[in-house]
């Protein structure tokens, strides 16, 4: 960048005659705001544990600010069709998109609540995925349901079908996250962080915090009953495996075998530690967002290997771009960092 300056602070002064100080005083008027653009804020650190990192994330990487401002975001998805990520702010019942060169910008409202009667709490979109044809599927906190958009890519609106919104006659919690495997089936998390009273919130209809699989034949099945806070949900590369986070106690990051008709057997703790969103990378290692401020980065075999440290409270986490970048959802803000490993379905 200096060189290219020095040179045309230069070549000007031949056309010009004027001093080599007063053009590059001019230069540096008109330059500057573009210099500040291209210049992203950086925040955190990188915490290494083990060897093995340095070949996930490189040494000089560090961590941008994309977007800043919300109040509490999540959900964060890469759209080809978008060229730019969606992500979810709850508490304003909105989803923002974010593409590369430009600002962050309302994209949609309302996202998880269309009800006419006011409500406070955590009403809006929570996570946020891609259905097998491109469609946005969408874990909807106020409207205690999962749905898919109903509306282009270029002229969103709030228009949802939806997919499925009660178990058995009695209505969700409040669906926080979504994993869809190879076939289309839906596995999600309910636990009841959406409702506004909380667990004591008397429109609770649900005694249970469960896991489900919605298949693509529109059945229902309550796949896991036994974590009281279920929370981020993925799949291992080969869908041989699904990990599910829990928030509350026991403090533990579950994992359970899926046969190939995409049934469940036995679960084992995989990691201990309370988490919220996941990402799998395809080497296997799995981004665990919530403890300690950050994304934890995980073994296949369960070994902690380090952890990105955002220094703000962390919520979820989803490879973007080419595969190679890990777009991170904190706090207030939206962040980004690049790998040298490609997430699970790049």
């Amino acid at each position: 960048m200096l060189k290219t300056f020095s040179s045309l602070v230069l070549r000007l002064c031949r056309i010009s005659g004027l001093s080599a100080k007063l053009i590059a005083v001019a230069v540096m008027m008109l330059c500057v705001g573009d210099i500040a653009e291209a210049q992203l804020q950086t925040i955190g650190s990188i915490e290494r544990i083990d060897s093995r990192l340095d070949l996930i994330v490189s040494s000089d990487e560090q961590m941008e600010v994309l977007a800043e401002g919300h109040e509490w975001t999540e959900g964060p998805v890469w759209v080809p069709a978008l060229e730019g990520v969606l992500y979810s702010d709850i508490p304003n019942n909105a989803i923002y998109l974010w593409r590369e060169g430009g600002t962050s910008s309302l994209w949609l409202q309302p996202s998880g609540y269309t009800g006419e009667t006011p409500r406070g709490g955590e009403s809006g979109s929570n996570g946020l995925v891609l259905d097998r044809e491109g469609r946005l599927l969408l874990a909807q906190h106020g409207d205690r349901r999962i749905a898919r958009l109903d509306a282009s890519w270029d002229a969103p609106e709030a228009k949802f079908e939806t997919l499925v919104r009660e178990f058995e006659g009695k209505r969700f919690n409040s669906p926080n996250d979504i994993a869809v495997n190879a076939n289309g089936d839906l596995y999600f998390t309910d636990p009841p962080y959406g409702l506004e009273q909380g667990i004591e919130d008397p429109a609770k209809e649900l005694d249970v915090h469960g896991v489900y699989r919605l298949r693509t034949d529109g059945s229902l099945g309550r796949i896991i009953s036994d974590l009281p806070r279920p929370n981020g949900i993925a799949f291992s590369p080969d869908e041989a495996t699904l990990y599910v986070s829990n928030s509350g106690l026991p403090s533990v990051i579950m994992a359970y075998g899926v046969t190939p008709s995409g049934d469940l057997g036995d679960g084992r703790v995989f990691y201990r530690s309370w988490g919220d969103g996941l990402a799998v990378d395809q080497q296997g290692n799995v981004y665990v967002a919530g403890p300690d401020n950050g994304v934890l980065i995980i073994s296949p075999d369960g070994e902690l290997l380090g952890s990105l440290n955002t220094t703000q409270r962390t919520s979820n986490c989803a490879f973007g771009d080419d595969g190679y970048t890990l777009y991170i959802t904190s706090d207030m803000h939206l962040l980004r960092i690049r790998l040298n490993v490609k997430g699970v379905g790049f």
